[in-house]
């Protein structure tokens, strides 16, 4: 298994456990993995990566309104999207380097 799937493993398992147990800086350990994992993303998921960190961080809310399970699943949700957000950077910083690049 590739160094970048286990790290991507551990930050979702941290991104799921940090909705049930407080994780201290469990939000920059989160960018730091998605930065990471977002170097090693190929560009034709480029797109898909950027819509889902939009979507994920704009739609976790909504998981509010489930009875006892809500507040969980916002957790979860709000944490996967700080992960791939933190990806959805690296990528567009990455295409502007290499539009700029001498």
């Amino acid at each position: 298994m590739k160094i970048t799937k286990m790290l991507g493993l551990i930050a979702v398992a941290a991104a799921i456990v940090g909705a049930f147990v407080t994780i201290p800086n469990l939000g920059t350990v989160l960018v730091i993995l998605g930065l990471i994992g977002g170097f090693v993303i190929d560009a034709p998921d480029h797109v898909r990566v950027i819509v889902s960190a939009l979507a994920l961080t704009a739609l976790a809310g909504t998981l509010n309104n489930i009875p006892s399970v809500g507040s969980y699943l916002t957790n979860i949700v709000g944490n996967l999207g700080i992960l791939v957000s933190g990806g959805a950077i690296m990528i567009i910083l990455r295409n502007i380097y290499n539009r700029f690049k001498p």
